[in-house]
């Protein structure tokens, strides 16, 4: 595989050679893109050595998703994974979850309970009111501190808009009603936008009700019956029933309903000196995990109920922005705050007594100053920015006949949980004067401090109750963009990053499934280091006259102290009773080594004059050399308080959350108020020797030999006139059975969406 790669580049080096002379006059529109999300203030996309990509509020209208994950599908460069319908999991050069960082209106979202395996937080940001949505590819650890190693999710959200020129007043806004088949999904939304010379208001409201997902009927030739639902767990005048699934394609239980509310207010005190409030709230009901719906023990199903209790996320956020004053052109500082509210609830087959509900209630306070010098060719910003996490775990068990509560383990210690990030960091663009070269640098100190308590020992009585870890380290950056000519760019960029272990690495207990016939439980180590990544990637970004453009980027990461589960003992013991379940023990430690390495490449091309043409594909890689024994490893409390290795054998084995080869390949035609896009949506396999056995890869929902590569077709068209556009499209057209890696939950079969929006 790398000497293909070599030959793929070589080649694409040699028709960049070529097409110099055809390309002089030509300017890419891509190119010229302004992010944000790279400096924290306006820059040119070329001028950024770091791969980076920009989805348009235009462009996000057109997809017409159903929740941020489903939009970051669609551009065919992020893979997604999923557990349940109420759930996406970005996946970022072969890192997901806390590895991957979520940031909205420049607050990060990532606390100190993301976990490393899945998550569902990013739906709880309303696609419908965002102005742009960056992604930031390769560790970003400068501008972000910790979590950012595979790369940057940068949600962006509309801005309230001043009255100009000889306006007073200005009202606009917006609003759609959309309805989707395969789900009976039910959505509305409505924005509006009322704005004076110095003062604008923006409020948004969106609503939606997803019923049960259908999956495709058509199933890989080898697995007729994969993903199938064939039975569910119901109660029966009060006991706990297994019925069949009179449409085995129909996902029972794994509707949800879900509401998201923004308000902004903007006042501008004077040209150079503005003041924002942003509000957002987000809320479900419950939403049922329903990968975990479908495990069986001694053949039937296992989980009367298992569901997410409804996820809320509030975030209030003060800004003032101020323009040239004294050494500095600008800044800006954000004071924010956020409370978290997440809870999951399982019970048993039959086991009426067993309602187990953990809570966690997580409160986030922070800040983030950025100011920025512009002189010469230089552009320079320095920034500072903290949070202070607090985490509250409680965890109760109900009988549902009679209501009783008993005392219950808790996911994360049940005492004080405390996380301070704190961060200085300088970003340097400096732009030749040939204007051909633009050299990227920068630097960031972080200090993370975390204290984790166990109030009640008595559960599993672990040989310590106190967790405190204070880490500090230096990352950087540096990279230089070479413009030979108007739309050509090729860049160089080597950068590190780094994930200092949070509350739910270092402290959480929970069960975990890799196989029916195995159950696994997960314990704290106290003693486990931050991760880091040392990463270098090269792009070309080439013009061939006005209507081509190639892109291709590939990357090598280095990464040491990769956290990864691990055979482990529990006061002496390597497995123990769990629910009634003899279980594995496991815990989080840090492999020596692993490396990650991959490309993706796009053609772009406009074929004729309305219509063009579009392709991506993406290729990842990534091992870890771990201590193993031909029975697994084993692990012993030492009397310094430190964990021993009693023997192992050093072997390579697959990195989790390693997607399959993906991508898109698209035709569009747009012309004055009509566009129409036919495309289609692709994985590879991912064979079952490419899994990890002890991580987050959920080879229990694959087949036998791993997850089937598929690919689905879809078209979505719309017609604009006057203020209203009316939108229909037909996802997976050929009702294809197929699910992506990792995920427990099967995509939609042959859906048909329609959908109307007006704007005034």
């Amino acid at each position: 595989m790398r000497k293909i790669v070599f030959a793929f580049l070589a080649s694409m080096a040699g028709l960049w050679a070529q097409a110099q002379e055809t390309v002089k006059d030509s300017v890419s529109k891509e190119l010229s893109e302004v992010v944000i999300s790279a400096s924290k203030f306006p820059e040119k996309k070329l001028n950024i050595a770091q791969r980076i990509d920009v989805i348009s509020s235009k462009y996000i209208s057109r997809v017409n998703a159903q929740n941020t994950g489903d939009l970051l599908i669609n551009t065919g460069n992020v893979f997604v994974q999923k557990s349940q319908q109420g759930g996406s999991s970005p996946v970022i050069r072969g890192f997901e979850a806390s590895r991957v960082l979520l940031v909205v209106d420049g607050v990060r979202l990532n606390n100190l309970i993301y976990r490393a395996g899945h998550l569902q937080n990013a739906i709880t940001v309303d696609q419908n009111m965002l102005s742009s949505m960056e992604v930031l590819y390769g560790p970003a650890s400068t501008i972000y501190g910790s979590d950012a190693l595979g790369g940057v999710v940068h949600f962006r959200t509309k801005a309230p808009v001043l009255a100009t020129n000889d306006k007073k007043t200005v009202l606009k806004g917006s609003g759609f009603a959309r309805y989707s088949s395969a789900n009976n999904e039910k959505t509305i939304h409505t924005d509006i936008n009322l704005g004076w010379k110095k003062f604008a208001w923006l409020q948004s409201y969106t609503y939606s009700d997803f019923g049960d997902m259908k999956m495709g009927k058509n199933y890989p030739d080898d697995y007729p019956t994969f993903g199938r639902r064939d039975s569910f767990m119901t109660r029966i005048n009060g006991i706990d029933s297994v019925v069949k699934n009179p449409d085995p394609q129909v996902q029972k239980f794994s509707g949800y309903k879900q509401w998201d509310l923004l308000q902004k207010l903007l006042f501008k005190q004077s040209d150079k000196v503005s003041h924002a409030l942003n509000v957002q709230y987000s809320n479900t009901n419950n939403v049922p995990r329903y990968d975990r719906l479908q495990d069986k023990r001694n053949g039937t199903l296992r989980y009367a109920e298992w569901y997410y209790g409804p996820q809320e996320r509030l975030l209030t956020s003060y800004e003032v922005s101020i323009g040239k004053t004294g050494w500095f052109d600008n800044i800006n500082l954000n004071v924010n705050y956020q409370a978290i509210e997440e809870s999951r609830y399982t019970r048993d087959y039959r086991r009426y007594d067993r309602l187990d509900g953990r809570v966690e209630n997580v409160q986030v306070a922070g800040f983030v100053l950025d100011t920025r010098k512009i002189w010469g060719g230089n552009e320079l910003t320095l920034g500072a920015d903290g949070q202070f996490n607090t985490l509250k775990s409680t965890a109760s068990r109900v009988n549902i006949n009679t209501g009783a509560s008993t005392k219950l383990d808790t996911r994360y210690p049940n005492g004080d949980n405390t996380q301070l990030n704190a961060g200085l960091f300088a970003q340097h663009v400096f732009k030749f004067k040939n204007k051909k070269f633009v050299l990227n640098d920068g630097l960031r100190v972080q200090t993370i401090r975390l204290r984790s308590t166990i109030a009640d020992n008595s559960f599993f009585n672990l040989p310590f109750t106190e967790i405190n870890q204070n880490n500090t380290t230096v990352t950087g950056n540096i990279g230089l963009v070479y413009l030979p000519v108007a739309g050509s760019k090729l860049s160089v960029n080597a950068a590190s990053g780094f994930r200092a272990p949070n509350v739910d690495d270092l402290a959480k207990i929970f069960e975990s499934a890799t196989s029916p016939a195995i159950r696994q439980l997960v314990v704290p180590n106290p003693d486990i280091k931050p991760e880091r990544t040392y990463n270098i990637d090269l792009g070309l970004s080439q013009n061939f006259g006005k209507n081509i453009r190639i892109e291709v980027s590939t990357f090598y990461t280095w990464f040491r102290n990769a956290l990864v589960k691990a055979p482990f003992r529990l006061n002496g013991q390597d497995s123990v009773m769990y629910n009634g379940v003899l279980s594995q023990v496991l815990a989080n430690t840090n492999a020596n080594k692993a490396y990650l390495y991959g490309f993706s490449a796009g053609f772009y091309a406009t074929v004729a004059k309305y219509l063009t043409f579009s392709s991506q594909i993406n290729f990842t890689r990534g091992r870890f050399e771990t201590d193993d024994t031909k029975n697994s490893s084993v692990y012993e409390k030492q009397s310094n308080g430190s964990y021993a290795l009693v023997s192992k054998k050093v072997s390579s084995k697959p990195l989790d959350h390693i997607p399959p080869v993906f991508g898109k390949t698209s035709i569009s035609y747009q012309r004055d108020k009509v566009m129409a896009e036919l495309f289609a949506l692709y994985n590879g396999w991912k064979k079952l020797d490419q899994y990890n056995a002890d991580g987050e890869d959920n080879a229990q929902y694959a087949t036998a030999e791993g997850m089937p590569g598929w690919v689905a077709f879809n078209l979505r068209t719309s017609y604009y006139f006057k203020a209203v556009t009316l939108q229909f499209s037909i996802e997976n057209i050929f009702d294809r059975n197929y699910r992506n890696f990792a995920s427990g939950f099967s995509a939609p079969g042959r859906n048909f969406i329609v959908a109307a929006r007006v704007e005034f």
